[in-house]
C-alpha cells in the first residue's frame, strides 16, 4: 500500500501539491475562528460539582465560570459612606447585561463584590471591559476587576503574544539548525512546508471539531509548537535519507530514490506517527472534556504529519529533486552523517569495549535524575501564576496578600430541599444557620455567605446555597482538603442533611473532581499506552524482545524527565535560568499530556535507530556490528532532529502561563535526555548486552 501511494504521489506530483495548497489555505482560514470557541472549563460530566452546576443554572440562572470579582480599596470610611459605595458599585453593575451582585463585603478597608451571570466563560469575558469602563465612568477608577472571566479576557491577548514569540523562537532556531545540518540548500525549506501543512490542516480540523466538542484555551499553542517540531523531525529524516540515496547512487532514477526513502525513512515515520497517535488516543478515554480535547488535538498532529510524509513528501521530492540534493557552497554537517566523527566513534568504541559499565553508569545517572519525582505534587490549575501587569493579576495579588485568593473562586454548597420542605421553614432556617456557623469555624475557611433571601434562595424556595470562601486559592491542598471535609463530614453530619440533599460545586470542587477522575484514569492510560506500543513495535521490528526493551527505556526516560521537571519548577532552577514560575505543584493536564506524548515521541528516535540496526543485522547476522553500524549512521540525524524539536517547544517555556511553561520545559528536558543518555548510551549498550536475543521472534531464532 505504501508503494502504491508513493507511486501515485510521484506520478501526480503537481496535483498532490495543488491539493495540499488548497488544504493549507482552507486550514488557515478555518483556524481564524478557533480562538472564539476555546475555554478553560474544568467541568467533569456526572460529577457532584457538575450536578451543582446544573442546579445553579436551572434554579438560579447563573454559571460558576461567570463569577466576576470587584476589589475596591477605600481606606477609612464611615458606615454610611461604605453603604453609599456599595450602592454606587451595585448601580454600576446593573448597567452590564445579565449581571447581578451575589456577595458584597467590606473587610480591612477594602470592599469585595462578587458578580454572577448565566453566561459561559467566553461570553462572560465579553462583559469585563464594559464593566471596567462603567466603573471608570462612575468615578470608581481604583476598582480592580478579576475572576475567571476577567482572567480569560486578560490572558487571551498575552497567550497569543506568547504563541507568536514561540513561533519566532522556533522559526529562527529551526532555520539556524537546518542550515547547519543541511547546508545552504532548498532542502531547508522542505521542513517549513511540512510544518505549515501539518499545523494549518490540524487547526482547520480542530475548528470544525470545536463546534461539537469542548476545546481548551491552550490548544493552538500545543498544536502549533509541537506540530512544528514533529513535522520538522519527520521531514528531516526523509530529506536526509533522500540526499544520502542520491550521494550513494547518483545515476539511479529519481523515482527509485524516492521509493527507497519511503521504504526506509517513510516506514520509520509511519511507525513513529502510529505509535504517537495511539499513545495520545488513550487520552480520549479519560472522562474529562479538558483532557479529551488535548488528546483530540494531539492525535491530529501526528496524523496530519504522516499524511504529509506519505503524499506531500514524495511529490516535493519528485518536483524538485535537483534543488533538494544540491547545496550552494556549504553542504551541512549531515552530509557526512554516515561517516561518524571523532565523538561518535569514541562513544561507539566505549559502548563496544565496556557495554556493562556504560549501561549501569548511565542507569545510575538516570536514577539520580529521577529522584525529585518523589516531591511531585499536582494541581488542577495555577490560577495565581499570571503576568503581573494584568489588572486581573493585580487584583489577585492584592486579594492574596490581604484576604486569600479563595475569595474569587468560592466553594458553593447547593442544597436541594426534600419534598414538603421549603427554605422558609423554621427548622430549615435554624439548620442552615447552624451549618453556616460550623463552616465558619473550620480553620481553612475565611468567611461564609448565606441567607434566607435571593441570591441565596431560588424563586421556588426549593433550593438554597451557601458560599464558602477558602483562605487559599483554587488547586491549593488546603482548599482541596476543605472540599473533601465539607463533602465527607460537615454536610452529612449537619441537621440540614435531614431536610436536603447536598451538591458541592464551584471551581474548587471541580478541581477536586478533576484530579480524582484523572488519577483514577492514569493506570489505564499507562498500561494502554504500553500495550499499544508493544504491539506496534513487535509488528514493525519483528522481534519479541526489542519492544520490551524499548518500553523499559521509555519508562526510564519518562521517570528521569519528570524528575528533572519537578526539580526545575519546584526548586527554582527554571526561574533562575529563564524566569519561569517557581511553583510547588504541576498542573495535572500538563503532566498527563506529557506522559502520553513522551511515550510516543521517545519511540521516534528508537524506531529510527533500531530500524537502521536491523538493516545491518539482516545483511550480516552480526549483532555487535549491527548495533554499532546502526548507531553511528543515525546518531547525527537523531541529535539534529532533537535539537530542532527542543528549539521548537522551548517557546512555550518562555511564555507567561504555568501549564504551558511546564509542558515546554518537560518536553525539552525529555527530548534532551532521550537523545543523549537514553539513545546515545543506554540503547546501544543494552543491545550489545542482549546479543542475539534482540532479534528473537517465535518464528525464527536469530543467527549467532
Amino acid at each position: 500500500m505504501l508503494a502504491r501511494l508513493t507511486d501515485f504521489s510521484i506520478r501526480s506530483k503537481s496535483i498532490v501539491a495543488a491539493i495540499w495548497v488548497i488544504l493549507i489555505i482552507a486550514g488557515l482560514f478555518g483556524a481564524g475562528d478557533l480562538n472564539s470557541r476555546l475555554t478553560t472549563s474544568l467541568a467533569i460530566p456526572n460529577s457532584e460539582s457538575a450536578k451543582a452546576e446544573q442546579i445553579l443554572g436551572s434554579a438560579f440562572g447563573e454559571n460558576s465560570e461567570g463569577l466576576i470579582s470587584i476589589t475596591y480599596r477605600f481606606g477609612t470610611l464611615s458606615k454610611p459612606e461604605i453603604e453609599a459605595l456599595k450602592a454606587q458599585i451595585n448601580q454600576t453593575v446593573s448597567t452590564v447585561p445579565n449581571s447581578k451582585v451575589t456577595q458584597q463585603r467590606a473587610i480591612g478597608g477594602t470592599l469585595f463584590t462578587i458578580i454572577s451571570n448565566p453566561l459561559s466563560l467566553t461570553d462572560a469575558a465579553k462583559t469585563v471591559e464594559p464593566l471596567r469602563k462603567a466603573l471608570r465612568e462612575n468615578g470608581l477608577e481604583k476598582a480592580l476587576v478579576t475572576g475567571p472571566p476577567a482572567i480569560y479576557n486578560d490572558v487571551v491577548p498575552v497567550l497569543r503574544g506568547d504563541l507568536k514569540l514561540g513561533q519566532l523562537i522556533a522559526g529562527i532556531s529551526a532555520i539556524a539548525f537546518l542550515i547547519l545540518i543541511l547546508g545552504f540548500s532548498f532542502a531547508v525549506a522542505i521542513p517549513f512546508i511540512f510544518a505549515l501543512a501539518t499545523i494549518s490542516l490540524s487547526l482547520g480540523l480542530l475548528d470544525l471539531l470545536a463546534t461539537k466538542f469542548l476545546m481548551v484555551l491552550y490548544i493552538p499553542s500545543v498544536v502549533e509548537l509541537i506540530g512544528f517540531g514533529l513535522a520538522v523531525d519527520y521531514s528531516l529524516l526523509i530529506v536526509h535519507r533522500f540526499r544520502s540515496e542520491i550521494r550513494t547512487n547518483p545515476n539511479a532514477p529519481t523515482a527509485t530514490h524516492i521509493h527507497k526513502v519511503l521504504e526506509t525513512a517513510g516506514r520509520t515515520v509511519l511507525i513513529s506517527s502510529l505509535t504517537l497517535t495511539c499513545s495520545l488516543a488513550t487520552l480520549l478515554f479519560v472522562p474529562v472534556p479538558f483532557i479529551r480535547s488535548l488528546g483530540l488535538a494531539g492525535v491530529l498532529v501526528p496524523i496530519t504529519s504522516l499524511l504529509a510524509a506519505l503524499t506531500l513528501a514524495p511529490a516535493l521530492l519528485a518536483l524538485f529533486p535537483k534543488l533538494i540534493a544540491k547545496d550552494f557552497g556549504f553542504s551541512g554537517l549531515l552530509a557526512t552523517a554516515d561517516r561518524p566523527g571523532f565523538i561518535v566513534n569514541r562513544i561507539a568504541k566505549l559502548v563496544l569495549r565496556a557495554p556493562k559499565r556504560t549501561f549501569f553508569a548511565t542507569l545510575t545517572v538516570l536514577a539520580l535524575l529521577t529522584l525529585p519525582i518523589l516531591s511531585l505534587q499536582v494541581t488542577p490549575s495555577s490560577l495565581t501564576a499570571l503576568p503581573k501587569d494584568l489588572e486581573s493579576a493585580q487584583a489577585l495579588s492584592y486579594i492574596t496578600t490581604r484576604v486569600g485568593d479563595g475569595v474569587i473562586t468560592p466553594i458553593v454548597v447547593m442544597a436541594k430541599l426534600k419534598d414538603g420542605v421549603t427554605a422558609s421553614d423554621d427548622a430549615v432556617v435554624q439548620s442552615r444557620m447552624q451549618l453556616a456557623a460550623t463552616l465558619s469555624q473550620t480553620p481553612e475557611v475565611f468567611t461564609v455567605a448565606q441567607g434566607s433571601l435571593p441570591p441565596y434562595v431560588d424563586s421556588s424556595g426549593k433550593y438554597l446555597r451557601i458560599f464558602l470562601f477558602s483562605k487559599a486559592g483554587l488547586g491549593d491542598p488546603m482548599t482541596s482538603n476543605l472540599v473533601k471535609t465539607v463533602r465527607q463530614k460537615i454536610l452529612p453530619d449537619s441537621d440540614l442533611a435531614n431536610y436536603a440533599d447536598f451538591y458541592v460545586g464551584g471551581s474548587p470542587a471541580q478541581g477536586v473532581d478533576l484530579l480524582k477522575s484523572i488519577k483514577s484514569s492514569l493506570p489505564f492510560i499507562f498500561f494502554a499506552v504500553l500495550a499499544l506500543i508493544y504491539l506496534i513495535l513487535a509488528k514493525a521490528l519483528k522481534s519479541i524482545i526489542l519492544p520490551i526493551k524499548a518500553i523499559a527505556l521509555d519508562v526510564i526516560s519518562l521517570g528521569a524527565s519528570l524528575g528533572v521537571l519537578v526539580a526545575f519548577t519546584k526548586f527554582g532552577i527554571a526561574k533562575a535560568l529563564f524566569g519561569a514560575y517557581q511553583l510547588d505543584q504541576i498542573e495535572i493536564w500538563a503532566l498527563v499530556f506529557l506522559i502520553a506524548i513522551l511515550f510516543g515521541l521517545s519511540m521516534d528516535y528508537e524506531i529510527f535507530i533500531v530500524s537502521r540496526m536491523r538493516e545491518t543485522w539482516l545483511k550480516t547476522g552480526n549483532n555487535k556490528e549491527a548495533v554499532i553500524s546502526g548507531f553511528t549512521q543515525t546518531v547525527g540525524v537523531v541529535t539534529a532532529a532533537a535539537a530542532i524539536f527542543i528549539a521548537a517547544v522551548s517557546g512555550m517555556a518562555f511564555g507567561h502561563f504555568a501549564g504551558l511553561q511546564e509542558l515546554g520545559i518537560g518536553l525539552a528536558i525529555a527530548i534532551l535526555i532521550d537523545a543523549t543518555l537514553i539513545r546515545g548510551l543506554l540503547l546501544p549498550s543494552a543491545m550489545i548486552l542482549l546479543g542475539r536475543w534482540n532479534w528473537w521472534s517465535p518464528k525464527k531464532f536469530p543467527r549467532t
